[in-house]
Parts: C-alpha cells; structure tokens; sequence
C-alpha cells in the first residue's frame, strides 16, 4: 500500500513516516509539508492513500482533500488532525476524505485504518462519528425550497454567507475553500438565480429563508 503523508508539522510526518515503515505491506512514497505539495506529489506518484491534516498554511487539507479526489478518485483520503470542530468534520466528508481520525489516536489504530481505508472502508474518530450521524440524521428534517433545489449543498452554503455580507475572502476562510472556489460558486449561482449581484443573490436568498442560517 502506497501512502503520502501531509502535515505542515516535520515532527508529526517523520513520527508517521516512522510508524508505518514498520509495517512490511506498507511504503511511504513521500511527505508533503501542505495542501499544494500533497496534491503535486499525488500527481507524481500516484499513492493508493494520503494521510492529511487539515489546518496548514497555504492550500489547507479541506481543499487538497476536495482537488486530489477531483482528479485522481482512486487515491483515497484519511485525515489525521487534531481539529474536531463541526465545520472541520463536514467539510472534510464533503470533500471526499474516507476517513477522519484525531492525533491521539492509538497507532495500532492509525495503521487499521490506512489498510481499512485503501480497500474502501470508512473510519471516523469515535469524537466525530456522534457528530455525523447527528448531521445525517437532521438533514432529513430540512425542507427543501425551490432555490435550495436549484443549488448544490456548497453553493447553498456560499449563498447563505453571502446573504449575510461575507466577502469571498471570508467565505474561503469560513467553508475551508479557496478564492478561486468560492468566485466559481458565486458565479454559478448569479447564473441559476438568474442575478447579476451579490444584492439581488442575497435578497432571494432571505426571502428563501437562507439568510438567518448559520454556516
């Protein structure tokens, strides 16, 4: 099993590096010291699984995670961090990870769940899998509007903040995405709502009742 680790932390890739070279099935092909870098190296060297934290400067592990399943689907995801905030949890889901486990997490189980992840099963840290659940369960509660039908779940997200005067930059910063990502969402929502700007975008998106919810 091929893996690349991605942490903006020597310490923590040359302790994994360490860990897993002591398992005969397992061969580390690099590390990567941010999101740009575990996505170059991706490309490089075509790994079965990145192990990637998610708060690195730079390109962060929410948008490699989101870049590398984009373009190279049969390289799977773990995240390893220390972040079990919501938005850190979904975000990372949403954007393709098959994993999620904190840093103290005993190594015997870091090591099942990059062999459990490559052959496609699911691991999520027992601090994080309540929270998932909660989330999946209550997404069954929300009743779907007209506009919400028109517009993926991040574009919703995204509106919802412009709604409430988040420029792009703070958007990015919020939902863990790039500039770029998040002018490539307000452009396709002008297009779907059939506005021109942020203003018209933001008053349907109050009289949808978007506006008032948190992101």
């Amino acid at each position: 099993m091929k893996v690349v680790i991605c942490d903006d932390q020597a310490i923590i890739r040359d302790g994994l590096e360490m860990l897993l070279k002591l398992e005969k099935d397992i061969e580390v092909l690099g590390q990567a010291q941010d999101g740009s870098e575990a996505v170059e190296m991706v490309q490089k060297t075509q790994p079965d699984l990145v192990l990637m934290d998610l708060k690195m400067p730079g390109l962060n592990g929410i948008e490699a995670t989101r870049q590398i399943r984009a373009h190279y689907p049969h390289t799977k995801v773990l995240v390893l961090t220390t972040y079990d905030d919501d938005e850190w949890v979904f975000d990372a889901i949403r954007a393709g990870a098959s994993g999620y486990l904190l840093k103290d997490t005993p190594r015997e189980e870091v090591i099942k769940a990059v062999r459990g992840t490559v052959t496609g099963k699911t691991f999520l840290d027992p601090a994080v899998a309540g929270k998932v659940l909660t989330q999946v369960a209550g997404s069954h509660a929300h009743a779907s509007t007209l506009l919400t039908d028109k517009l993926t779940e991040r574009e919703a997200d995204v509106l919802r903040l412009v709604a409430r005067g988040f420029t792009n930059a703070d958007i990015a910063e919020r939902l863990h995405l790039s500039e770029g990502t998040v002018r490539n969402h307000v452009s396709a929502i002008f297009a779907k709502l059939e506005v021109s700007d942020r203003t018209q975008a933001a008053v349907i998106a109050i009289q949808h009742g978007l506006g008032s919810e948190v992101v």
